[in-house]
């Protein structure tokens, strides 16, 4: 079995020209960076467009990609967009951090422009794009189009004709909004040409992609208005109860996530033809998908509707590996990540293990006195070899900034395992990563902060909090040929070639 390591950023963490990482150059000079480097892999995030809060873990579709990843430069390449028109848009000033209320207006106007000028109706690849896309690009155009009509309202505030998908109303908004349907068509299309491109390049230079599937959805979303009946809804269409963790050490009210919980019953009589349909969109879009919250399919966290905290929350029975099962007879062997971090039980573990999937080992959960009592399984020397290890991932604090956080007993502990008691506080990083990278662990992942040593004000999400996440980007010219080298030595030594 192959020892292979890669890099986890998100596409909307590269540096570009236009206020947020997407499909530019920069995307594929990173490939070539990561090529350059000796990496297998390229960890992202979800790709699907967001909504409120910015978290790609609440987007309006489980199948649409998000709009602000397309490439500007690539329009005024075709001809749709000018170069003074981009360059004349408000962006923001800061390259390192994405401000995404003046990237909402702008970037969409753009988008809009490009769809003006562009006379996609007579594109005979548009037409085949939508012919093989109805199955949710129909909905999803017209979700986004109706939301736009009522001044981006959730869809349960909307008239009951439209909420509830009467036929005529689905008819008559098709027909008021049929270029707002389109323009919602047009932005898919072009992020469809785009992404395919660049993950060809990534293939082809020797990175697989690794995508990221949330495991709920958002109730504002096509989903759930779509196909109600997968979820736990009641006659109108409120949810019954939603998603989200207990309370633990580090939230003494648990996450309140507030997805709707899926209809397991209904799923299991369909053959879990949804979940089938979910999973093959993801292995199309990437080269390796991590199940997020895995745990979740064995119990799942159920909170009364209408909670303000997860404190009234039970334990429910998921799907289990029947799901799983009924996804190898439908798919085929594929290649997964089993998310399976958390509040591990008995049967969780056993999930994996029948599942085949390599679990995420955190090192950063060995040294934290909150745990429950399970940080002897992220101690690099215990991870078996069928895992994935990270210092941290897109949730955590960077190593140096939760080097800088976690008590003095707990850093001594650090100390004491890595038997590194001179290296300086700012440089500790290398110490650490050098021991995940000598793990057992078959494939080892590090956030691009921790090769660049960066504090938490470049950390990318900071659970139940609103207002600074998702915004971290990294700047042109920081991913030097001397870092790169210094990854492909440390490639060598540890044998992840």
């Amino acid at each position: 079995m192959m020892r292979e390591s890669g890099i986890l950023l998100p596409i909307s963490s590269l540096p570009s020209q236009y206020g947020i990482g997407c499909f530019s150059k920069e995307a594929y000079e990173f490939v070539d960076q990561l090529a350059l480097a000796n990496q297998k892999y390229w960890q992202i995030l979800p790709l699907g467009p967001t909504s409120y809060g910015d978290s790609p873990y609440q987007s309006f579709s489980t199948y649409a990609g998000n709009p602000y990843f397309i490439d500007l430069n690539t329009l005024i390449e075709e001809g749709v967009l000018t170069k003074k028109e981009c360059d004349l848009a408000d962006f923001g000033l800061d390259s390192r951090f994405i401000d995404y209320g003046k990237l909402y207006k702008a970037r969409y106007k753009l988008l809009r422009k490009a769809y003006e000028r562009s006379n996609i109706s007579q594109n005979p690849e548009f037409r085949t794009f939508q012919e093989e896309n109805a199955w949710w690009l129909d909905d999803y155009a017209l979700f986004m189009a109706v939301k736009g009509f009522f001044q981006d309202e959730c869809w349960d505030k909307w008239p009951e004709d439209i909420k509830k998908r009467y036929g005529y109303a689905l008819d008559y908004y098709r027909e008021q909004l049929y270029f707002e349907i389109e323009f919602q068509k047009y932005m898919q299309f072009e992020f469809s040409i785009q992404w395919k491109k660049l993950k060809t390049y990534a293939n082809e230079n020797g990175i697989r992609i690794i995508g990221d599937i949330p495991i709920y959805v958002a109730y504002d979303s096509a989903d759930t208005w779509a196909h109600p009946e997968l979820f736990q809804l009641d006659e109108e269409n409120v949810p019954l109860a939603v998603a989200g963790c207990p309370p633990d050490g580090f939230a003494a009210d648990g996450q309140l996530w507030g997805n709707p919980l899926y209809r397991w019953d209904y799923h299991r009589r369909t053959g879990y033809t949804w979940w089938m349909q979910r999973l093959s969109y993801a292995f199309y879009l990437y080269d390796v998908v991590r199940i997020d919250h895995f745990r979740g399919f064995d119990e799942y966290f159920s909170i009364p509707y209408g909670d303000t905290t997860a404190r009234n929350g039970h334990w429910e029975k998921g799907p289990g590996i029947e799901l799983f099962h009924r996804m190898k007879e439908v798919l085929g062997e594929r290649d997964v990540i089993a998310e399976d971090l958390g509040y591990v039980t008995d049967s969780v573990r056993q999930m994996v293990f029948e599942s085949g999937f390599p679990g995420m080992k955190v090192f950063e959960f060995a040294f934290d006195s909150r745990d429950t009592g399970c940080a002897g399984d992220y101690l690099p020397h215990n991870y078996p070899v069928n895992s994935v290890v990270y210092t941290g991932t897109h949730d955590n604090a960077t190593l140096i900034g939760w080097y800088q956080d976690i008590p003095k007993e707990s850093r001594e502990m650090l100390r004491d395992y890595i038997h590194d008691y001179t290296t300086s506080d700012r440089s500790l990083h290398w110490s650490v990563i050098c021991r995940v990278m000598g793990s057992p662990a078959r494939i080892c992942m590090i956030p691009m902060q921790d090769y660049l040593g960066l504090n938490n004000t470049c950390r990318i999400n900071t659970p139940s909090t609103l207002g600074t996440n998702w915004k971290w980007r990294l700047l042109d010219g920081e991913f030097t040929s001397d870092l790169q080298n210094k990854i492909k030595k440390l490639v060598r030594i540890y044998q992840r070639n």
